[in-house]
């Protein structure tokens, strides 16, 4: 897995959006993290499905589009088992795909409150 340059993660952003999108994934948030001293990554993109079939689907979409168009894999991926909390690490951004119940349990978006929102439809 090679590290994704600073330009391209702009590429990768939005192929992660457009594939959240066309599986009808739910209030989908860019966090701009780079701001924010020790923070993991330079982005999160943050979802939810209403089932564990969708939250499984959207992940699927997410690594199928960028492994097609940008040839990237995740260097880590968590969460398939049990489809609450998928997330897919591509270095400076981190995909979170959620089932409605668990993202509102976590809150994700509070913790990073400082983080620039930009809310995609």
């Amino acid at each position: 897995m090679k590290k994704i340059k600073k330009n391209n993660s702009e590429e990768l952003k939005r192929i992660v959006v457009e594939a959240i999108l066309d599986k009808k994934g739910n209030e989908v948030l860019e966090l701009d993290l780079r701001n924010i001293e020790a923070s993991v990554a330079d982005y999160f993109i943050v979802c939810h499905g209403n089932s564990g079939t969708q939250v499984n689907a959207i992940a699927d979409a997410v690594y199928k589009e960028v492994k097609d168009k940008l040839g990237l894999i995740p260097k880590g991926q968590e969460g398939k088992q049990n489809a609450q909390w998928i997330i897919l690490d591509y270095f400076d951004v981190v995909v979170h795909v959620f089932f409605n119940e668990t993202r509102e349990y976590y809150q994700l978006e509070e913790l990073w409150s400082d983080a620039i929102a930009v809310e995609h439809t």
